[in-house]
């Protein structure tokens, strides 16, 4: 499938950067994408992301801005901040976060003093690097305290992170993270956070999509602050958000600016107000629907395959597959999948002995696969592709995986993208 010519102002100003544009919207036009923190953003979000605020500079908050001119802009964040106060069911938003990671950052300024004892999921077990870990600044700055799974179950252990929590009294404990294919128990963790003395803080980002359609339930009601980025299962551009309850709204704020941003970008604010607008609709709530029953049909034909995975399933959009069994690192997989046109990225299991660079296991998810229609009843084919080519990474079988990728581009082919051009 060739894309038609797309961006004529810039194809004019640049070509050699219009070129590699063009070449990235075909090579999504022709993958099957299945790194679950990506997906395709709507039209409308992609031009809300071009649009000319991105000419203004907005330092402060509406009605409180340090530059004149903001008349337009307070009414793009608004709309932002009360359409996701109204998807998530919170007290208080705030939009302008650039991305995850400063999110999280924001929530250690303004509840944690540096030194302090801060608690979240280790990274190889499925955590993310901001919740405390070594080589990230929160695990720098604050007393970093991991929590696992359990060895047998791949489940998180809730009776290590209790006990944990009881004798380190952290200020802050983070749930979620990065790989972590199950239901993640907000309520059971409150209890423990109130137990202790520690603020609950929720990182949706992977799940966030999910928990707007109802296919995964809430932490609303039981965390104290909730930070998640606005790509990924929500299907916006990449930027994230900051939800609180109400009593936490102004620490949340000033951490944010000016503790550690200037002027928000708001052509980023005008996306994340569309996508939130989007994600109220009831086709939102299908599709996170069926990005939950495209993983559980792809979890179940690969464990048809002979795949250990983590857990032994999924509950949400993603899959961590442990290759030991198979004698094929992770990295090795990926690659060969890669040049087979089906987009992973390789990643440590838990308890991996293998090096975090070149680990045991390979992390795959259905958000993008999901938006461009495919079903549960596709998610068998898909899985005999992975098998296929991961039997032929063994081998150094390149011709497999060159027979694999053209099937894998007519499957695309059949099932356009959005926001790439029509085809």
């Amino acid at each position: 499938m060739s894309l038609p010519l797309s961006h004529p102002a810039l194809r004019a100003a640049d070509p050699d950067l219009a070129a590699l544009v063009a070449a990235e919207e075909q090579l999504q036009a022709d993958t099957l994408r299945l790194i679950p923190s990506e997906n395709y953003v709507s039209t409308a979000v992609l031009e809300a992301s071009g649009t000319v605020l991105q000419n203004k500079y907005s330092e402060g908050y509406p009605g409180r801005r340090y530059y004149e001119g903001q008349q337009i802009i307070d009414q793009v964040e608004r709309l932002a901040v009360t359409r996701a106060r109204s998807l998530f069911g919170v007290d208080h938003a705030n939009v302008q976060p650039y991305s995850g990671s400063p999110a999280n950052l924001a929530v250690y300024l303004a509840f944690a003093q540096p030194g302090d004892p801060v608690m979240g999921m280790a990274l190889p077990m499925g955590g993310h690097l901001t919740h405390g870990w070594g080589v990230s600044a929160t695990g720098s700055w604050f007393r970093g305290i991991q929590y696992g799974v359990h060895r047998d179950t791949g489940l998180i252990d809730l009776d290590q992170v209790r006990d944990l929590a009881l004798k380190e009294r952290p200020k802050l404990i983070f749930c979620g993270g990065t790989a972590l294919p199950r239901t993640i128990d907000f309520a059971a963790f409150a209890e423990i956070a109130q137990e202790a003395g520690a603020l609950l803080v929720a990182d949706i980002a992977h799940i966030a999509g999910l928990i707007a359609g109802g296919a995964h339930p809430s932490p609303v009601p039981h965390a104290d602050i909730i930070s998640t980025t606005t790509h990924k299962t929500l299907r916006g551009p990449r930027g994230a958000m900051l939800m609180a309850r109400a009593e936490h709204a102004k620490a949340i704020d000033k951490a944010i600016f000016p503790g550690l941003q200037g002027g928000p970008h708001n052509q980023t604010t005008a996306a994340i107000a569309v996508a939130l607008h989007e994600a109220a609709q009831p086709s939102f709530r299908d599709y996170s629907h069926a990005v939950v029953a495209n993983a559980k049909s792809l979890a179940s034909a690969l464990l048809g395959h002979g795949y250990d995975l983590v857990s032994g399933g999924t509950d949400n959009h993603l899959i961590l597959i442990d290759l030991t069994s198979k004698d094929v690192p992770g990295k090795i997989a990926a690659k060969a999948l890669d040049r087979a046109g089906i987009v992973v990225n390789y990643n440590t299991v838990p308890y991996d002995p293998r090096k975090p660079f070149d680990p045991s296991g390979i992390r795959i998810g259905t958000p993008s696969l999901t938006s461009r229609g495919l079903t549960p009843d596709q998610m068998p084919a898909v899985a005999a592709w992975i098998d296929r080519a991961i039997t032929a990474s063994r081998t150094g079988d390149e011709p497999a995986l060159a027979k694999i990728r053209a099937e894998v581009a007519e499957l695309m082919a059949a099932h356009p993208a959005p926001g790439l051009p029509a085809g």
